[in-house]
């Protein structure tokens, strides 16, 4: 996984409003979403959230140390709703 260029694209996606970041936001969101990235170390009610959205047929993505690539300090859980950058970066992550 490179890192850096996951980096760039969460930053491009976040500078231009396609993500979504904390549980509080993602509890009750309805509209579209294409991906979610969670920290392995999230809490118990993240969780939830995460089974959740999961039953709803988004891909999920497990990351360690999310708020060191986010630069977001004790950022556990992020959604994109933009369907190109999401198919990017869960490619990233995959390879």
């Amino acid at each position: 996984m490179d890192r850096v260029k996951l980096q760039g694209y969460l930053n491009i996606a976040k500078k231009a409003g396609y993500v979504i970041i904390g549980g509080d936001k993602l509890y009750n969101y309805n509209k579209k979403l294409y991906l979610l990235i969670y920290d392995k170390s999230s809490a118990k009610n993240t969780m939830k959230i995460v089974e959740r959205i999961k039953s709803r047929g988004i891909l999920t993505v497990e990351f360690e140390n999310l708020q060191d690539i986010i630069n977001i300090p004790n950022c556990k859980l992020i959604a994109l709703k933009n369907k190109k950058l999401s198919e990017i970066i869960y490619n990233i992550i995959r390879n």
